[in-house]
């Protein structure tokens, strides 16, 4: 490489005037979000909302309950965070705001300029930046919005002031600029299906109103109104439709959030893969959706979506499962014309080294805006340490793909060697997986990297593990905590029954509970701990069998004897 000295002075010249002839045909952000404004202003909703695919939440920020908006663990948010975002490959971003408790009294309720100010900033931030910007009432909507059934007057007026100023503060801004109505709203002491729905028809009518009557870029602002708690099942949906058919307006748009199958969310009641069923959920979901609104021109915005296991530990949902998931729903929301807005609570992607804090997930979600990918059976491969090896099968999951090759590293492996391909059916020979776990040390020993013709790569962990083993234990209903040697194994579920077989613990409905709510595994520190929760679901003076499911394969059982807050765990 020259030194810049090395250059000659047409060297230089071609340089910079290529440099120049790069500037006027690459537009800057600011030019970027000048065009996008532009084609905003003239769109079509369904072609705005399109535009806005994909999409993020910033979430845990201004709708946090507290001082400000680090009251929940997140950073300030600068204009350099949304740069970084932009870069993500994400269009849109929604920004929950709780306004409540920023405003002063009946009956103006005037909120802090201060306060207002920041949430401006912030949204003028993200505009320039060329993003499409949603902006709503989110806590609001479980502070003081749910007392709308008996205190009515009371939380329409305060409802109605909140809209008037924010419709007031931004009545200006580009048309890139969307309000949501409220978020996942639910009424606490309501008589019954039918008066929520008049209450929710109330509220978003009553939002229309307001800030179309704002004027200016308000007039034809898109407004999105959300089913009853942003469910979507067929008789909120149908109750939003009447919404939208009275109010006739063609710059409406549908609001659902989706978290997949709840069992399958949580990691519930067994439902520890993605399979046939959880995956009917999504398709019969998005088809309702795309039926009711889509195939009559009105948008839809799913506007949260992610997994609930998300939050309540590592592994509740594991990484294959969670990954064959998002493949899918990137894959299903196109094929249904719905744009999906990532639930992201700092959780995701880190707001303070602006770097994904899982890259294989990030990777999955990004490659399903555009194309599907290929995927398998299992991400995990267990090797039995010590034993003669057999040949290991996978099903593969072709989604339109081929399969071009397996990669150790930078090694690949060789077909009809390594391994054969029959259909959808991968054979790892034995003679491969004895050769990846010579070590023969507990856990992963390998990666397979399976490479298709579309798609990124679906990875294999090879794992070399024993049957794990619990040991005896006493403990308290506050908290008993189980040695155990994983041996490299992974824990799936657990049952919990008693002697005449029915459900012991907090979910008496199924014996398999909860994840990392009912039970949590440490595999660092060796051990299972049964907290509060579970005990709360245990009847004093009996007897439970705890039947612990790896993902191995291997099954161990347990019994558990509670008396009064003493418990006594003994291993099979």
């Amino acid at each position: 490489m020259p030194s810049s000295t090395g250059f000659t002075r047409r060297q230089v010249m071609t340089t910079s005037a290529a440099l120049a002839a790069t500037a006027l045909s690459t537009p800057t952000a600011a030019q970027a979000a000048a065009r996008s404004t532009a084609s905003a202003a003239s769109a079509s909703a369904l072609d705005v909302v399109a535009n806005m695919q994909p999409g993020w939440n910033l979430g845990n920020s201004f709708e946090a309950i507290g001082a400000d908006e680090t009251a929940w663990g997140n950073p300030r948010v600068t204009q350099a965070f949304f740069r970084r975002l932009k870069a993500q490959g994400f269009r849109s971003i929604r920004i929950p705001v709780t306004w409540g408790q920023h405003e002063g009294p009946a009956p103006t309720y005037t909120l802090d300029p201060v306060f207002l100010a920041r949430i401006k900033q912030v949204v003028d931030w993200a505009l320039a930046d060329g993003f499409y910007v949603l902006i709503n009432m989110h806590g609001d909507a479980w502070q003081w919005v749910p007392n709308m059934p008996t205190r009515h007057d009371a939380v329409l007026a305060q409802y109605t002031a909140t809209w008037q100023q924010i419709a007031a503060t931004f009545r200006d801004e580009p048309r890139r600029l969307l309000f949501e109505s409220i978020n996942e709203p639910f009424f606490t002491g309501s008589s019954g299906d039918q008066q929520n729905a008049v209450l929710m028809n109330e509220l978003n009518t009553t939002f229309h109103s307001v800030v179309r009557a704002t004027g200016g870029g308000n007039a034809d602002r898109l407004l999105v109104m959300p089913t009853l708690g942003d469910t979507p099942d067929q008789p909120k949906i149908d109750t939003l439709l009447a919404t939208f058919s009275a109010l006739d307006d063609p710059n409406l748009v549908a609001s659902i959030h989706y978290y997949s199958f709840w069992p399958f969310s949580v990691n519930l009641a067994g439902y520890t893969t993605f399979n046939a069923t959880t995956q009917q959920d999504l398709t019969d979901t998005f088809d309702l959706l795309h039926r009711a609104f889509v195939a009559k021109g009105i948008p839809v915005v799913v506007g949260e979506y992610g997994l609930l296991g998300w939050d309540s530990g590592p592994g509740t949902v594991e990484q294959g499962e969670t990954l064959k998931y998002l493949e899918y729903l990137g894959y299903y929301a196109r094929h249904r014309g719905l744009t999906t807005m990532l639930w992201d609570n700092g959780s995701r992607f880190n707001r303070r080294t602006l770097l994904w804090n899982d890259p294989s997930l990030y990777a999955q979600i990004r490659s399903s805006w555009t194309r599907r990918s290929g995927t398998a059976s299992t991400d995990q491969l267990f090797v039995p340490k010590g034993r003669t090896q057999t040949d290991a099968t996978i099903t593969l999951n072709l989604n339109g793909t081929r399969l071009l090759r397996i990669d150790v590293g930078t090694r690949p492996l060789i077909r009809g060697v390594d391994y054969t391909v029959s259909g959808n059916t991968l054979t790892i020979a034995a003679a491969t997986l004895s050769r990846l776990t010579a070590s023969q040390e507990y856990g992963t020993n390998a990666v397979l990297s399976l490479r298709f013709t579309d798609g990124i790569p679906w990875t294999v962990n090879v794992i070399t593990y024993d049957k794990p083993v619990l040991t005896s234990a006493t403990g308290t209903t506050a908290s008993l905590v189980i040695p155990t040697a994983f041996n490299g194994d992974k824990l799936a579920t657990m049952e919990a029954v008693y002697a005449d077989g029915t459900a012991a613990g907090p979910q008496s409905w199924t014996t398999y509970q909860q994840f990392n709510v009912a039970f949590t595994p440490d595999y660092t520190a060796g051990t299972i701990t049964l907290p509060t929760a579970f005990f709360d679901g245990v009847t004093d003076n009996t007897t439970v069998t705890l039947t612990f499911h790896f993902w191995s394969g291997a099954i161990l059982t347990y019994t558990l004897t509670r008396s009064g807050t003493a418990v006594t765990g003994t291993s099979a």
